[in-house]
């Protein structure tokens, strides 16, 4: 299939055919601008009228295109899906090994996007916003994910990968294509130059983990995080917008939604919140809350392999405790802007504290030697995407075997039995 035949597959009814070049370049290039507003500020924050602006178009003549926004939506995240599976299929015939394909796909991930940056060509979709989608347009889309999900745990699997049961090599499929959608959220730090660099510490970590060779998987039980006596207060408001949030995106966790799921009315909800704005700031300092008390705690661990691996065994079974999950950090995309600079310096503060750990674990010889800020990064992406976990499994797993079965790989690598 095509790129713009995959892209336009989405089912409209009202959609025209691409009956010539030039409607097709210009269908190409409303869906690239597109990707970019989608990724700025999600799909409910993307306007016809803005992604008609950045194309020099009226809204009327991209509604000749596209009649509605979920279609364009669609359109985009199929685009980027049909891209991302040709990245995995070549990825697949270059090399024997999964540690050789896993190499082929970050390279080519890293290709792709040093290319779009550079203006030739689109740049991927936040695929996280993909939930957002409704039934009738959103179907081909999830058909085309569950596609590229198989054929991510196919390229684990093979000569010189370990045997998996399904369920753990879906869960590893999950780590390793996390890790490339979190890529766009740290790899601005670097210029294209550093790509090769990048894709050979991701490689290293991914498939050989950070532990040294005589560093055990033994995470230290930590004491559960004690909230404040304000966020106890609003717990299960906090705790239903984190699950409405990141199943619907900020835009679609709706207050009716959240009253709903509380069952409560709408007053109830202005009652402790002035407006969901407010909510969602609560929400993430929430979530920062439990992961600096899970930080600190781990601190009191002999060496920087038992304080980092005690850390994120905590959060991950937070993530699937009664008290979680924590909010993904996607919901970050469709915040203003002053709000979100903020958050992503508390994100950063994490991160950093996760690379003090591993700093202080090359230095006393049980972390092996690797970048600390890549790994801090891809520590931070894995911890968030623990949040999709229950989903992903269908409740397949617990808080009580969350850390061997997820935590262990991210930090110890994909390949181990």
């Amino acid at each position: 299939m095509t790129q713009d035949s995959a892209a336009g597959a989405v089912l409209d009814p009202d959609a025209r055919p691409a009956v010539t070049s030039r409607f097709s370049r210009k269908r190409q290039a409303i869906i690239a601008a597109a990707i970019g507003v989608i990724n700025e500020k999600g799909v409910k924050g993307m306007t016809l009228a803005e992604v008609a602006d950045k194309v020099g178009l009226i809204t009327t003549s991209v509604t000749y295109y596209f009649r509605r926004k979920e279609t364009l939506a669609a359109a985009c995240f199929l685009d980027g899906l049909v891209r991302m599976e040709a990245l995995v299929a070549r990825a697949a015939g270059q090399g024997a090994s999964p540690s050789d394909r896993i190499r082929a796909l970050l390279e080519g991930y890293l290709e792709d996007r040093r290319l779009a940056l550079a203006g030739r060509g689109p740049l991927m979709p936040v695929f996280s916003d993909i939930r957002t989608l409704g039934e009738d347009v959103g179907g081909p889309v999830f058909d085309a994910y569950a596609q590229l999900f198989r054929a991510v745990r196919d390229l684990l699997s093979g000569t010189g990968g370990a045997p998996h049961d399904r369920r753990t090599a879906t869960v590893r499929a999950h780590i390793l294509l996390e890790q490339l959608h979190w890529i766009g959220g740290w790899a601005y730090r670097y210029g294209p130059q550093d790509d090769g660099r990048i894709a050979g510490q991701m490689h290293d970590i991914l498939v050989n983990g950070l532990a040294a060779a005589d560093s055990p998987w033994a995470p230290r039980r930590l004491p559960d995080p004690t909230l404040t006596p304000a966020t106890r207060a609003r717990a299960s408001f906090l705790q239903a917008a984190t699950r409405l949030i990141n199943r619907y995106g900020y835009r679609g966790a709706s207050v009716e939604r959240i009253s709903s799921a509380l069952n409560v009315t709408k007053g109830s909800f202005y009652h402790y919140h002035s407006a969901k704005d407010g909510l969602v700031v609560d929400c993430f300092e929430r979530s920062f809350e439990v992961v600096r008390q899970i930080q600190s705690a781990a601190d009191g661990q002999p060496g920087g392999w038992a304080r980092l691996s005690s850390a994120v065994a905590a959060i991950v079974e937070r993530q699937l405790s009664e008290q979680g999950p924590l909010l993904r950090f996607s919901a970050l995309a469709a915040r203003p802007a002053t709000s979100r600079d903020c958050m992503v310096v508390e994100a950063g503060g994490v991160a950093e504290r996760f690379a003090a750990m591993i700093r202080d674990g090359v230095q006393d010889g049980s972390v092996r030697p690797v970048d600390p800020e890549i790994a801090a990064q891809m520590v931070l992406g894995a911890v968030n995407a623990a949040a999709d976990l229950e989903a992903l499994l269908q409740g397949q797993v617990g808080p009580a075997d969350a850390a061997a079965l997820y935590a262990r790989p991210t930090l110890a690598g994909l390949l181990i039995p």
